[in-house]
């Protein structure tokens, strides 16, 4: 049965850099991620956005905004990815599922890792160009 799934990513912004992790153990591991997961069923996007900030990093998170939708259609499976942005965090974070993730680390924008996770890619594309979908 083919299905769409939902990721929830969000941009973690503070002084123009941004917190990736470093996956491990799952698909994509050895590559640069941003903070995020699937949508469960009956959840809201912000809601998804939201519980995967607090299971991966702790964080309390009150306001979310929409910053870039991507879609990622392929012959193995069919993603819709739905980005949000918590500007100027300045609260810390933990580590909290070390099994899936090696480390968070804060990036600047103009020396992002070249191994970003490949779903991530696009969404970094379409952010980057200001836009919210990019087709």
């Amino acid at each position: 049965m083919n299905q769409i799934k939902v990721g929830c990513e969000v941009f973690i912004i503070n002084s123009d850099q941004l917190l990736l992790g470093l996956r491990k153990n799952s698909y994509g591991a050895g590559t640069w991620a941003l903070p995020g997961g699937h949508l469960e069923f009956g959840e809201k996007l912000v809601d998804a956005a939201k519980r995967e900030l607090k299971e991966e990093l702790d964080i309390n998170a009150s306001k979310l905004e929409i910053v870039a939708i991507t879609d990622d259609p392929k012959d193995d499976g069919h993603y819709i990815h739905v980005s949000f942005i918590l500007k100027d965090y300045l609260g810390g974070f933990k580590l909290m599922e070390p099994d899936r993730c090696e480390e968070w680390k804060y990036f600047s924008f103009k020396a992002l890792p070249e191994e970003i996770f490949l779903p991530h890619q696009r969404i970094l594309e379409t952010f980057n160009q200001k836009k919210l979908y990019l087709y």
